[in-house]
């Protein structure tokens, strides 16, 4: 009797199981929609990519489609390394990460206030140096020159750098500089970082993550007549 009442009872829980998504699809159907897809992203990034409040995860919503493509693709294939996205990108194939990368692209979502000032006026002051005039004697060009006048990228395939936490700016500065992150060659990122010593990179930081945004967000279309240094994943007839 008892091994009668354990099978009756595996076989009742068995059809319960299976009877509960059918009872659940049917009164809150699921649409299959990228927004339904990428939840799997906004539970690091954010509700609709806008970024969470941690300063590691990065906003992703309006970045420039080749941006964001060029991203997925280097975790995927070992040029960034973060193992959460690379476990989740590894079985995804290019087409359907150029089709993530255009939903993202195309949310335009309005920006957090940017974080209180932090470090001296003088961290603040070199930082902003570097990030409109660069410094010619390093050969580091202004964050400007390819980032955009304001700050706020250059389509395809260059993102701004407002809107994102010190933290997070400090991490990716720091991961190019060491090579734990990198791009497609040539990798001018890489470059770049290498040149700058630690103290530089907290002063970007300290003032970027304080600029407010501009009225117009979006990324510029125009890219400059001559980008300052050659840099792989831009449009190959900008290299």
């Amino acid at each position: 009797m008892a091994s009668r009442f354990l099978a009756l009872t595996a076989l009742w829980l068995a059809v319960a199981a299976a009877s509960a998504p059918a009872a659940a699809q049917a009164t809150a159907p699921v649409v299959d929609s990228m927004a339904q897809r990428m939840q799997a992203c906004t539970a690091c990034h954010g509700k609709e990519g806008r970024a969470a409040r941690d300063g590691y995860y990065p906003r992703i919503a309006g970045k420039p489609a080749g941006y964001l493509y060029n991203q997925l693709l280097n975790f995927r294939d070992g040029r960034r390394h973060y193992a959460l996205m690379g476990e989740l990108l590894v079985p995804l194939t290019d087409t359907y990460l150029q089709e993530i990368a255009d939903h993202f692209a195309t949310l335009d979502l309005p920006y957090p206030p940017p974080q209180a000032p932090t470090g001296s006026a003088e961290e603040r002051a070199r930082g902003q140096r570097l990030v409109t005039q660069g410094d010619p004697g390093r050969r580091i060009p202004a964050c400007a020159s390819c980032h955009g006048a304001a700050l706020t990228g250059i389509a395809p395939a260059v993102p701004g750098l407002l809107g994102l936490p010190r933290d997070y700016l400090n991490a990716q500065l720091g991961a190019w500089r060491t090579g734990q992150r990198k791009a497609h060659e040539p990798d001018c990122m890489g470059q770049i970082a290498r040149a700058l010593a630690p103290e530089d990179i907290g002063a970007v930081s300290h003032f970027l993550a304080a600029q407010p945004l501009p009225a117009n967000t979006h990324p510029v279309a125009d890219a400059p007549a001559a980008w300052p240094m050659r840099c792989g994943g831009l449009p190959e007839a900008a290299r």
